[in-house]
């Protein structure tokens, strides 16, 4: 994890979620001229977040709260975010 936005963006969803698994997987160089790229090297991240706050919330709810804890970084400072957001296995 690099830059202050993914370093931001940990630190949102880890208060948010207190997170069993969060990684945050910077892939602005996979769309380096591509639209949405501003050149800054963070315009589109992945995250996978792991968290026991998911379990009553389907696949839809949980994007919703993941982008809803972001703020305004996702449409505003960042072009994309792919989510997988999942309940930790038993």
């Amino acid at each position: 994890m690099n830059g202050s936005i993914a370093q931001e963006m940990s630190q949102l969803l880890t208060e948010a979620f207190s997170p069993s698994k969060l990684d945050i997987i910077n892939d602005s160089a996979q769309h380096s001229g591509h639209a949405g790229d501003d050149g800054s090297g963070e315009s589109h991240f992945t995250i996978v977040i792991e968290a026991s706050a998911f379990a009553e919330m389907n696949r839809l709810a949980r994007q919703r709260a993941v982008i809803a804890a972001l703020g305004d970084i996702v449409g505003e400072r960042v072009h994309a975010v792919a989510i997988r957001a999942s309940v930790p296995e038993s």
